[in-house]
């Protein structure tokens, strides 16, 4: 169980939002619908790379891509 969580990168909520050219508060709003899944640690969240990586790969809701 360990080696799971070693081998993860966690970034910030800063770090995500500068990733995704978004506010910081977006980040937090798609953490708290679940959009994009967190982990607290005491007072802040931390999200793995993986996540983001996946976030930023999906088309939006109506199938449209930018370009």
């Amino acid at each position: 169980m360990a080696g799971a969580f070693s081998d993860m990168r966690f970034l910030t909520v800063a770090e995500v939002a500068g990733m995704m050219r978004v506010s910081t508060m977006t980040v937090y709003r798609l953490v708290k619908s679940g959009e994009l899944p967190a982990v607290r640690f005491g007072r802040s969240y931390r999200i793995p790379e993986s996540a983001v990586a996946a976030a930023v790969e999906l088309p939006d809701a109506r199938g449209d891509r930018a370009g």
